[in-house]
């Protein structure tokens, strides 16, 4: 899962950062950013956060526009994501709101942006430059690219390439504090494994995937019943508008307070069972290209549109996955300044004539000869899964017959011989069940775990605005 925020990359560097903020991945949450009230004054005080209108007839070059706690966003920062957010709207065909809107939701997102990486820094997460280079370096390789190549065409689009690192070190510096800060302490219980397994069984028959966009009027937190009135009063008259024929995008990037208002409210293809059940609900009695009523959460308002609907291919019925399990035991000599890889191969072949000719067992030679910590334990290993060992000692081992002992076996480790106690197989199909149920349930959590923790920490920021005259 992982937040979701707006980013001054052109779309072909953006789709390089997506390969990194994977955790982060746009729409898992259905919304982040802080509300932002259309009429309102600008705010002097910690944790007002209610959003004006920009200016229209500021002149000035570059200036002070909003200061977040003890740091600024400049006047030409807005306008550098201004114009890249218009020109993905218009890549993807969508309706342009307004420009002041625009610029209301644009300065909204920086701002949540900007007090979750102070609140970071504060708390001491850092980023190193060879953490760094690793996961620029993974973006390049998905890519299909070298580093260079990578960056020169930054830099050919504008972009320097030191402010792309200083973007994905941010990246991961958040990626690491939502970990800290809300994944940690989300748990889920086997007996809501169990109560989530049972419902959906009794479910499967109607399982379907969900293309979905949305419309959100957020709530500020401690909100006085006056403005929770103001909020809704604008999500009943946006589901008119809706109503009477308005285009469902521009209306979300115009009044919308999820981060997903500049990609027109698009949340895309989801489970059901994967959002709030009182979407769910809703959801169900729609058909496509319906809206549902204005619907009230801890959140805010939302208002969510059916786009489309899709069957989930026997959806319930889970994949078989057998897998064959072996009991194995080895000997392991080590290689040592005292004793060579010939000599330890000379040794274990010594061994194993003695073990085939019946004179010694595999368990006693185990005892008195492995360098390893089975050693006591006759060389038992227990029981391995697929990939429980390297593949120099998996695959000698898997072509052994049950009670045959390898030849000499080299692997990082050493030289080894290797018996096949015995095997079996087992179906695990349950166990990846309660896996999966268990990430959807996460999932849930993580999602009102992740909404209210943005929510608290805009909230909790100092903003002031310094519009220019």
């Amino acid at each position: 899962m992982r937040t979701t925020r707006l980013s001054p990359l052109r779309p072909h560097q953006l789709k390089l950062a997506a390969v990194l903020l994977c955790a982060l991945a746009t729409g898992d949450v259905l919304a982040q950013a802080k509300p932002a009230a259309p009429a309102a004054a600008p705010s002097t005080k910690p944790g007002s956060g209610f959003l004006p209108p920009a200016s229209s007839n500021a002149h000035v070059i570059d200036s002070v526009y909003v200061i977040v706690n003890d740091e600024v966003i400049t006047k030409r920062e807005v306008d550098q994501r201004m114009a890249e957010i218009a020109q993905r709207l218009k890549a993807q065909g969508a309706q342009m709101p307004a420009e002041e809107d625009l610029r209301r939701q644009v300065v909204e997102a920086m701002i949540t942006e900007r007090a979750q990486l102070q609140l970071a820094k504060e708390m001491g997460v850092r980023v190193d430059d060879t953490t760094l280079d690793r996961a620029i370096g993974r973006i390049a390789e998905n890519q299909k690219m070298t580093v260079q190549d990578m960056r020169n065409a930054m830099e050919k689009d504008g972009l320097p390439f030191s402010q792309f690192r200083e973007q994905i070190r941010n990246e991961i510096m958040m990626q690491r504090l939502i970990e800290h800060e809300v994944d940690s302490k989300i748990q889920v219980t086997d007996a809501e494994i169990d109560t989530y397994m049972a419902a959906e069984k009794a479910a499967a028959a109607d399982r379907v995937e969900m293309d979905i966009s949305q419309i959100l009027v957020r709530i500020p937190e401690n909100a006085s019943p006056e403005q929770i009135a103001a909020r809704k009063a604008r999500a009943d008259e946006v589901a008119r508008q809706l109503r009477t024929g308005a285009d469902f995008a521009k209306m979300a990037a115009t009044y919308s307070d999820s981060p997903d208002a500049l990609k027109g409210g698009s949340v895309g293809w989801r489970d059901p069972d994967r959002l709030p059940p009182i979407f769910a609900s809703e959801l169900h009695k729609l058909k496509p290209g319906q809206v549902t009523p204005v619907i009230r959460t801890n959140v805010g308002f939302h208002i969510i549109k059916l786009v489309d609907q899709r069957k989930l291919a026997d959806a319930q019925k889970a994949d078989q996955a057998v897998v064959q399990q072996t009991h194995a035991r080895h000997i392991l000599l080590k290689i040592t300044p005292t004793q060579s890889e010939d000599d330890a191969r000379k040794k274990l072949t010594e061994i194993k004539q003695k073990i085939d000719s019946k004179q010694a067992t595999f368990e006693d030679m185990a005892r008195q000869y492995s360098n390893d910590g089975s050693a006591s334990k006759g060389g038992d290993l227990g029981w391995l899964f697929p990939g429980d060992a390297l593949p120099e000692f998996e695959n000698p081992m898997n072509a052994l017959k049950t009670g045959e002992v390898s030849g000499v076996v080299k692997t990082p480790f050493g030289l080894h011989l290797i018996q096949v106690v015995e095997r079996k197989s087992e179906d695990v199909s349950k166990e990846k069940e309660r896996a999966a149920a268990r990430q959807v349930l996460t999932d849930r959590k993580r999602q009102e775990a992740l909404e209210d923790w943005s929510r608290q920490v805009r909230d909790r920021a100092y903003v002031e605005f310094r519009e220019d005259k």
